[in-house]
């Protein structure tokens, strides 16, 4: 799978709030860690880890990616929209790293700062 169509992928999983999607572009050892959360590794906790974040907000929206290529990684930045459960939305910008294998997500890393996502 090429870069571009990796990152639609994952973001379109993302923004389909598709834990299963997503876990199926990464290796069954993946290390997800978002933000300042402590790392989740392997798929079969990273799924209900990210079906747990889904049901806590309403949606999201990844817009302005830039992305590269570099040995072993794929580096993007951007901007996301997260729309809460009470319909106001926050928007901050993001650094997502994933660290790739055999063309399979093997580390996605997340660099945001969400921490006004939860109080208004």
């Amino acid at each position: 799978m090429n870069k571009d169509k990796i990152v639609q992928s994952a973001f379109t999983a993302v923004d389909n709030s598709d834990a299963e999607a997503l876990a199926g572009l990464m290796t069954d050892d993946a290390v997800f860690r978002f933000s300042n959360n402590p790392e989740v590794v392997g798929k079969q906790n990273i799924v209900p880890f990210l079906e747990g974040f889904f049901k806590s907000i309403r949606s999201t929206r990844h817009d302005q990616i830039e992305a590269w290529e570099v040995p072993g990684a794929i580096v993007m930045n951007g901007r996301v929209t997260y729309t809460r459960l009470d319909g106001s939305t926050y928007s901050c910008w993001f650094s997502n790293t994933f660290r790739m294998k055999e063309g399979k997500i093997k580390e996605y890393l997340i660099f945001v700062d969400n921490s006004k996502l939860y109080t208004n």
